[in-house]
């Protein structure tokens, strides 16, 4: 019962993915909060919840909605006086390629992942740091981090939630508020028709829930992708290679295209601290001193 004091949110958590983290994080000993757009199917999880001892409430809200995830975080609060952990779990496909895509498909998608989670963490982010407490997790992709033909949108948005955690980490460090990303594959209504049979069953969405705990857990890392799915967990990261100085002569074009491959060497790649770590390295490689990197911790 590592979670026995904390109240978590899943977002879209009335099947699929969601349901089993809420199962997951309630199974951990947390008080669980299942959203989801249909309050039959939430009623119905939350339900699962309760009668296997835990505690749960389901709220019908949808993610893109500010007023009604506003009003479900009021009840919360109301009901629980705290939110400890955020699972931004939600999610739609569209897929198309690129050139049968419409604007439309685009944008919701990006509406429905992104803008989602961004209106999900920001309703719970001062609760967080005043209580100097939380772990949000955000659902990224191997279609984001790598690509996938297709899902230019879906791509897209998911890549956009690692650039957001990436940030929002580094913000809400001093509060111990961390921030991570999760990459699943598994079998949901989400991947019927994309995945094959056999691998469907090999890809049951409660091996990817355990991986959960270890970013919301007291110890928790922050600004971690965790890929999960199978049973299988490993960590993607977003790295920096050493490069080579080329300076801004008149041939500096044809010496990028000369030294590609020693400007693509990984063997002295490095996971940047922050932002401003490239352009720190940038900067000395031609001779200068970096300026003291500015992070407002306000």
């Amino acid at each position: 019962m590592i979670l026995k004091t904390r109240v978590a949110i899943v977002t879209g958590a009335g099947g699929g993915l969601g349901r089993a983290h809420a199962l997951a994080l309630a199974t951990y000993g947390a008080k669980v909060v299942v959203n989801d757009m249909d309050q039959t199917v939430a009623a119905r999880v939350a339900d699962e919840i309760v009668a296997a001892g835990g505690e749960a409430m389901a709220i019908a809200a949808s993610v893109t909605d500010e007023a009604q995830v506003a009003s479900m975080i009021d009840h919360v609060m109301k009901t629980w006086g705290r939110v400890d952990i955020l699972i931004n779990n939600a999610g739609i496909l569209r897929d198309k390629s690129f050139v049968k895509m419409s604007l439309a498909d685009f944008r919701q998608v990006l509406d429905v992942h992104l803008m989602g989670a961004v209106i999900c963490t920001k309703a719970v982010w001062e609760i967080m740091r005043q209580q100097r407490f939380g772990r949000v997790v955000m659902t990224t992709s191997s279609s984001g981090l790598y690509g996938n033909f297709g899902q230019a949108n879906y791509g897209a948005a998911k890549m956009a939630l690692v650039g957001l955690m990436q940030t929002l980490a580094l913000e809400g460090e001093k509060y111990n508020v961390r921030v991570n990303c999760l990459a699943p594959t598994a079998a949901t209504q989400m991947t019927d028709g994309v995945l094959s049979k056999e691998a469907l069953q090999q890809l049951a969405p409660q091996l990817v829930s355990p991986g959960l705990l270890a970013l919301v857990a007291d110890e928790a890392p922050t600004r971690a992708i965790l890929c999960a799915g199978a049973g299988h967990f490993a960590r993607a990261h977003v790295t920096l290679t050493e490069g080579r100085y080329v300076g801004g002569g008149a041939d500096a074009g044809e010496r990028v295209i000369e030294l590609w491959d020693e400007i693509g060497d990984r063997t002295e790649e490095i996971v940047p601290v922050y932002g401003f770590r490239q352009a720190e390295r940038e900067l000395a490689s031609a001779g200068c001193a970096a300026p003291a990197m500015a992070v407002a911790h306000s």
